[in-house]
């Protein structure tokens, strides 16, 4: 159970970190594989706890008609637009025991947390051959404790600029990503994590009633390549929080830090249908 909660920690970067695209590429119609991966990352935003992780990655692709699954994400193609885009945003957050966290201790535990709701995408600018794209993306999903009774934790909104770059200049086939943007949720999302109530308080750690608003901001850089056979990827997230509705919460002991992971994943399967791809 740990180890499938962990899993979605490392689910939630899958679609900066997949298989790079040109314009009108003929593919498979869908790609199957798994390999592993390597995170590190806070216990929770502002945590002064950082934890490691390695865990399974499940590797899949899928260029239908009307669904879609690739390094853009899970989407649907419902416009007739190559501009616009509705597609699923994924997040998760891991457990956290408070036996096991100093800031926390005394203090419920924190269970694993998955966040899924629609998003639109829209490009600012593509280069003739797709090969460059500026997106807005706009992602808003409804968090939940993934425990034996799943309560709702609140919502967040995570707009972003996102450009994209396929066959590097010197590093053919290698497919850079760059995102950046500032994160908004409710006060319940923020109570999860940064609320302290008068009955856990102490001498070190005051009550604290968190407010909803601006959640800091995230500066996230990924590179990812096809080889044949597999795929190798990897990823580095800045996160700052000064500004942040609860960063006077005694759980906050870091302004800014940064979380990364590797992973390599090995296609095991792909359809012998082909269809064109333009990306």
């Amino acid at each position: 159970m740990r180890l499938s909660r962990l899993r979605c920690a490392f689910l939630t970067l899958a679609p900066l970190l997949a298989a790079p695209a040109v314009a009108a590429t003929d593919k498979p119609l869908w790609e199957a594989g798994a390999g592993v991966g390597v995170l590190s990352l806070p216990a929770w935003r502002g945590a002064d706890e950082t934890r490691n992780y390695v865990l399974p990655v499940p590797y899949f692709t899928y260029h239908g008609r009307f669904l879609r699954a690739d390094r853009h994400g899970i989407r649907g193609v419902l416009f007739d637009s190559d501009r616009i885009d509705l597609g699923i945003s994924l997040a998760a957050s891991p457990p956290v025991g408070s036996d096991r966290s100093g800031a926390r201790s005394g203090m419920p535990d924190l269970d694993a947390t998955a966040e899924i709701g629609p998003q639109l995408d829209l490009t600012l600018w593509r280069s003739d051959s797709h090969a460059r794209s500026l997106k807005l993306i706009l992602p808003l999903r409804s968090a939940f404790t993934l425990s034996g009774s799943p309560r709702q934790e609140g919502w967040v909104f995570s707009p972003a600029l996102n450009l994209d770059i396929t066959d590097m200049a010197g590093l053919p086939g290698w497919n850079l990503g760059l995102r950046s943007g500032p994160l908004f949720a409710s006060r319940r999302q923020h109570a999860y994590f940064y609320e302290v109530t008068p009955a856990h308080a102490t001498p070190a750690r005051p009550a604290y009633a968190a407010d909803g608003g601006y959640s800091g901001s995230q500066f996230l850089v990924s590179l990812s390549k096809r080889y044949p056979g597999y795929w190798v990827g990897g990823y580095a997230r800045y996160d700052a929080l000064q500004g942040a509705a609860f960063e006077d919460s005694p759980l906050v002991s870091r302004s800014h830090y940064l979380a990364a992971g590797v992973a390599v994943a090995w296609v095991f399967g792909e359809s012998s249908q082909r269809v064109t791809v333009d990306d």
